[in-house]
């Protein structure tokens, strides 16, 4: 006789594929968001395990649930809590194999910092400093759609696809805007380039 816990699992089990089969005919967020919902507390443990940081916890959990309206129309689900799991852990790896690449790329410019104090040609690094503010503020005077698409092209490195199911708009403008945004990042940074001349 089997539990009725076990019971429960396959009854669980059995609903959860019939709202994929739902979503996958409809594409009705709703009804992948009302699933997701039922797992989400468990997909933030997950991701607090391998990131240790509640910000990055809670950002990778709508990453995921973003993923999830892709990879449920193309993967073969037979059990969605284990395969969320598996999605969530892997996705979470991914995160910590990028950051490792970016301090990586943190601790070179570091050494480099160090290079150019040496080299009365290059920028001294309080000069670096100054320059990352004037970049700072041109960043923050783009339109917010110029602005996003930039942040999330060159410091999330996400791809145009990825941006523009991000921001709910189509490639081709996900491209436009990054560039006149990194035109009008030009003139605003050599307009204080020659102010400061």
């Amino acid at each position: 006789m089997i539990s009725s816990s076990r019971k429960q699992l396959e009854f669980d089990r059995q609903l959860d594929l019939i709202q994929i089969r739902e979503f996958r005919k409809t594409g009705d967020l709703q009804i992948l968001g009302s699933l997701y919902e039922k797992y989400m507390h468990l997909v933030y443990g997950v991701c607090m395990h391998y990131l240790n940081n509640r910000e990055n916890a809670r950002d990778a959990v709508i990453q995921i649930f973003e993923k999830l309206a892709i990879e449920c129309v193309k993967q073969e689900i037979g059990h969605f809590r284990s395969w969320l799991y598996v999605v969530s852990k892997n996705h979470c790896l991914f995160e910590l194999r990028k950051q490792k690449v970016e301090d990586q790329h943190a601790r070179k410019w570091k050494e480099d910092e160090w290079a150019s104090m040496e080299n009365e040609d290059e920028l001294h690094p309080l000069d670096k400093e100054e320059r990352f503010q004037d970049l700072d503020d041109c960043l923050r005077q783009l339109k917010q759609e110029q602005r996003d698409s930039i942040t999330l092209f060159y410091y999330r490195r996400m791809c145009y696809r990825e941006i523009a199911r991000t921001l709910k708009t189509d490639e081709k403008k996900v491209k436009s805007h990054i560039q006149n945004g990194k035109r009008n990042l030009k003139i605003c940074l050599d307009s204080k380039n020659d102010r400061e001349a």
